[in-house]
């Protein structure tokens, strides 16, 4: 180990920062720098001190031999007494306990979706060694398991995983600049990958691709806005309200089991209602024409794009939320109509008109559940209004106040209160405490109470059972779920790359993350229902291994690596999921002072 030294120059001053590396010797006689942890700026006192601790911990390799081994409480055959070592059995050791059993579960998925041979033919070998398709497998498998960025899968995360073993590889694998570099060699194959997803799934799970969910999301980025004009990094609607961060947008398609069909990454300030005619044209150019349905949100298609889609050859079908506007204008249309059961708590009106059919749905389940939101949000309001207006703040502090109970009251419980707020003082004024009034609107109230779990679908599915619509447009959550997954459990965000390429690359890693957790789910699903992928993903991560070692009489060492023996929760999901744990790895000789493989 030793200490090196980070130079960079701020306001025309250089600043030194240091941390601990080591030089770590891989196969081949490659030596490469691991970077141990990082001290930040320190001066000559600490530094000196740093590198007196560093000497302390200095030691130097010996190299293996060929040993004949025997047990420490018997003697050594004559035959032996040149080469044979005794091995003290009571005075084994355990080293370097790292996570296995997550690392072996997203194996497993990786070759059940025949990612293995797909990237292996597309990632070759380079001139100097570099297996970037074991690369880009411990990328895929740390975004699965424990995302993070790429420096801390080089400094931390790779040496505590097994991912080394399972891939019979050694650090120079998480060399930091290869990990960066892997990341340009991806995204040419994208199209490439969704076509063989697509026929994975249908012969894994006999998946249909007939309705397909379409929704658009955001991330956001913690850098400066980029010079470049034809960046995609760029200000916009954040619904994650970070709109002080420049952002990209994903279109994802799914299917109403969740497998992904296709996805794109869009500039920052891309308004929903103009992706939806180049994506439609990308899927039919990928897949070909065929009689699909689209199951959408309301603000998503545009009247032209709609009108578009009708007239196509064959028509292409669409199901989609309307505004609430909508429902206005066909109000009164809507009351002449007759309400029909479709399900035991869904009541629809079915509404005819030219080439779509409306769709007026009332859901009892989502009347009570909008109910209870609406009232706790009220409730919390009306309390707030209530402390304010006990405080008497300044006409300054009350604005900021009230735009505080507005964010977290939400739209509709803010449009049920009017509020009326004291003429606008004069400047000299304006620190001067001021009292306001608030009402309940009843009129809005009532309105609200009438549209609470009813929601307007429009379609030109004109011949549909309105329940099977009803049932569509309900399965929309999954779109939301693999958001959800992208963005929690997957570690989309942040996004610590600068460059744009590099950006796109990283999440489409999320993406690859993403299809082996929808795999898991879907084999989950009739293997063991009720278990969540992340639940299945903890459990196995209980799975440890670990060196053990056993000194001799002449300080080489024997060593065993093990992984810790399944628990009984381990083996009823193995015997479940139909998997069998691989063979032990066989035990070898090293010396004394191990050079780390």
């Amino acid at each position: 180990m030793y200490l090196k030294c980070h130079r960079r120059i701020k306001d025309g001053k250089e600043h030194r920062y240091w941390s601990i590396a080591e030089k770590k010797r891989c196969c081949g006689g490659k030596i490469v720098d691991r970077h141990v942890i990082y001290l930040g700026e320190i001066n000559d006192s600490q530094r000196e001190s740093w590198t007196r601790c560093i000497e302390a911990f200095e030691d130097s390799g010996k190299r293996t031999r060929q040993l004949a081994l025997f047990p420490a409480d018997k003697p050594l055959p004559d035959h032996a007494s040149e080469f044979g070592v005794q091995v003290c059995l009571s005075q084994f050791r355990l080293h370097r306990p790292r996570q296995w059993g997550a690392c072996w579960v997203f194996m497993v998925l990786w070759k059940k979706l025949g990612l293995d041979a797909f990237w292996k033919d597309r990632l070759q070998v380079s001139r100097q060694g570099t297996q970037w398709y074991h690369v880009l497998v411990t990328l895929c498998a740390y975004r699965w398991i424990d995302p993070g960025s790429e420096w801390r899968l080089h400094r931390l995360w790779f040496e505590q995983s097994a991912m080394g073993d399972l891939l019979g590889e050694d650090f120079a694998l998480v060399a930091k600049d290869k990990l960066y570099r892997c990341l340009d060699k991806l995204v040419a194959h994208k199209n490439d990958l969704f076509t063989h997803l697509r026929e994975r799934w249908i012969d894994l799970f006999d998946a249909s691709f007939d309705v397909l969910l379409y929704d658009l999301t955001s991330t956001y980025f913690e850098s400066d806005p980029p010079e470049k004009a034809e960046d995609k990094r760029r200000f916009g609607y954040s619904r994650d309200k970070r709109s002080d961060c420049v952002q990209v947008v994903i279109a994802l398609v799914v299917t109403p089991e969740g497998f992904p069909l296709a996805y794109e990454v869009l500039p920052g300030n891309t308004q929903d209602k103009t992706t939806l005619k180049d994506f439609l044209q990308r899927i039919e150019g990928q897949y070909g024409k065929a009689r699909r349905i689209w199951v959408m949100d309301r603000g998503i298609p545009t009247e032209e794009t709609l009108e578009a889609m009708r007239k196509s050859d064959p028509p292409t079908q669409y199901l989609v939320g309307t505004p609430k506007g909508r429902l206005s204008k066909l109000e009164s249309e809507l009351l002449e109509c007759e309400w029909q059961q479709a399900r035991p708590s869904v009541n629809v009106k079915l509404l005819p008109k030219q080439d779509e059919l409306y769709v007026f749905v009332e859901s009892k389940n989502r009347v009570q559940k909008e109910r209870a939101m609406r009232r706790r949000k009220l409730k919390k309001l009306w309390k707030r209004l209530g402390e304010l207006q006990q405080q008497r703040p300044t006409y300054e502090t009350l604005l900021m106040k009230l735009g505080g109970a507005k964010k977290e009251a939400g739209r509709v419980a803010w449009g049920l209160v009017d509020i009326q707020l004291p003429e606008l003082p004069d400047k000299k004024d304006q620190k001067r405490r001021v009292d306001f009034t608030y009402h309940l609107n009843k009129d809005k109230l009532r309105k609200a109470i009438k549209r609470e779990g009813r929601y307007l679908l429009r379609s030109n599915l004109t011949k549909t059972d309105p329940s099977k619509l009803w049932e569509y447009y309900l399965q929309l959550t999954e779109v939301e779920e693999a958001f959800k997954n992208l963005k929690g459990d997957l570690g989309i965000r942040p996004i610590f790359h600068q460059l744009e390429g590099r950006i796109e690359a990283h999440i489409f890693v999320s993406f690859v993350a993403y299809c082996v957790q929808v795999t898991l789910k879907a084999i989950l699903k009739s293997k063991a229902p009720g278990l969540t992928p992340r639940q299945v993903r903890d459990k196995f991560s209980g799975i440890q291994m670990l060196d053990v070692h056993f000194p001799t009489n002449d300080g080489h060492e024997l060593v065993f690596t093990r992984y810790t023996q399944p628990e009984k929760d381990h083996q009823i999901l193995l015997s479940q999921l139909g998997w069998q744990l691989p063979e032990q790895p066989k035990p070898r000789i090293t010396a004394k002072r191990e050079i780390q493989m």
